[in-house]
Order: structure tokens, then sequence, then C-alpha cells
């Protein structure tokens, strides 16, 4: 198959790359720099907001192949901090990667797997996309959004044979941690005093989280899968569970639970 891969420099993406090259199939990927990448692998330079930058590397694998199969939308990123402390734009990088950098995607994918009548979109979202996390909430609202847009794609794609699967990971160690943009400001600190524990426990089980080669592992599955569930909660049992209670627990008992977590 041929596949479009987001934001293959480190973490997911890269793993994700390597293991459905090591598969057999044909791999392309995003990435914003230069980088060292196995031999076999596609890259294109871009950054995923660049709408007339993304639709020209789709034309590109286009040419080169005819077709694409798979489009994995994988490339973002993350801020941390109190809500009302985020700076305008903090928020719209934040929004722009995780979201619409996605929407760029798919719009340049999408008519040609529509003509060949056939397809796959994997988004990779966050259990963060279900429920809204403290200290991380434009994140969350920049999958929370990319949930709802995949629910309303979902349907309107089905009738050419195009599915849509959506892949929420847990806490994984990998350098998403250490490249998130953190609030530092006295401030801020001051002002929610719980913020640096929170940050500082969140950051801690992402360093003892699942090896990226899992998320990898299940993407080639899904890949691979002839009807595939409309979305997979790749994590650990305690996060799994949470999920879970999200779902059957009202709000007002759910959310005391969360904030426990969090120390609020």
């Amino acid at each position: 198959m041929i596949v479009f891969i987001t934001g293959i420099s480190s973490g997911f993406g890269l793993e994700t790359a390597k293991l459905l090259l090591q598969q057999g199939h044909t791999v392309y990927g995003s990435v914003r720099r230069d980088v060292e990448l196995p031999q076999g692998i596609h890259p294109l330079k871009v950054d995923v907001r660049d709408r007339e930058g993304v639709q020209k590397c789709v034309d590109q694998i286009i040419e080169a192949e005819g077709r694409i199969d798979v489009l994995v939308n994988n490339a973002g990123m993350g801020i941390g901090g109190p809500l009302e402390f985020a700076s305008p734009q903090e928020i719209s990088e934040q929004m722009d990667s995780n979201f619409l950098g996605l929407v760029h995607c798919v719009d340049a994918v999408l008519p040609h797997m529509r003509r060949q009548g056939s397809g796959r979109i994997i988004a990779i979202s966050s259990i963060g996309g279900l429920m809204g996390l403290p200290f991380q909430g434009f994140y969350s609202a920049s999958k929370f959004a990319v949930e709802g847009y995949c629910e309303a794609l979902r349907l309107e794609t089905k009738p050419f044979g195009v599915s849509v699967v959506v892949i929420r990971p847990g806490d994984f160690s990998t350098g998403f941690t250490s490249s998130r943009k953190k609030q530092t400001s006295e401030e801020a600190l001051q002002a929610y005093p719980a913020y640096k524990q929170a940050i500082g426990k969140v950051e801690k089980d992402e360093r003892g989280g699942l090896e990226p080669k899992v998320l990898a592992r299940k993407i080639g599955k899904v890949i691979r899968m002839r009807h595939p569930r409309h979305g997979y909660v790749v994590s650990s049992f305690e996060q799994r569970l949470s999920v879970l209670l999200k779902r059957i627990l009202p709000a007002e008992w759910f959310s005391p639970i969360l904030g426990s977590y969090y120390g609020l």
C-alpha cells in the first residue's frame, strides 16, 4: 500500500514509518527539518500548517505512485499551563498544528481516495480528546476537535469506500514530553499553585509510559483490518479504565475523580 504519514521525525511517526516499511508498504512522511531516516522511507519537507505545502506533497506522491491508500495524521504538538495564561500565539499554534494540519492533509488526499473508491484515514487523537485534561486544556480542545471532525468525516466518506479510524494514545515515552511548551511565568505559578505539581505528574507518567512501537503495531494492524472499529484506546489498563468511567459515570461523579488525580 501507498502510505502517507505526517510527522515522522521521531516518536509515533518514525516508529510507524519504520514498521510499515518492514511490512512491505511504500512509505512517505512529512518532516519539518532535515533528519536522518531509514533507507526506503520517502521524506517530504513540509509543515502541515501550510495548506499549499501539504497539497504539493500529496501531488508529488500521486505523480510518483498514482494513488494514496492510507493517510496517518500524526503530526502535532502540545502546550501546558493554566488556560487563562495561554497566549493567542500559543493557542493558534496548538489548534493549527493538531487540528487544521489534519484538515489540510485530509483535504489534499480525499479527492484521490474518492476517485479510486477506497482509502483509510487514521487520525492520532488522545485520551485527552475524550476528557478535558487540566493544565492541558487547549491540547484537549484540539483533540476534541479531531474527534468531532472524524465522526462527521466517517459518515460523509463511507459511500466512497473510505474508512476513518481514530487512535487515542494514553501516556507514551516519546519526545513529546520534552517538546511540550509550558507556561513558566511567576504570575501563572502563583495564581494556580496546583499547576506545577500537576504538570510534573503528567510528565513523570509520560516518561514511564509505553514505548511508541506499541502504537506503531496497532496502526499496522488497523491498516491490515478489513473492517476496523471507529476508534481504539491504546494505553495502560488504568487509563483505559478512566475512559470507561468517563463514558458511564455522570459528569458530577467523574469530574472529582479526574481532579483528584491531578491534585485539584
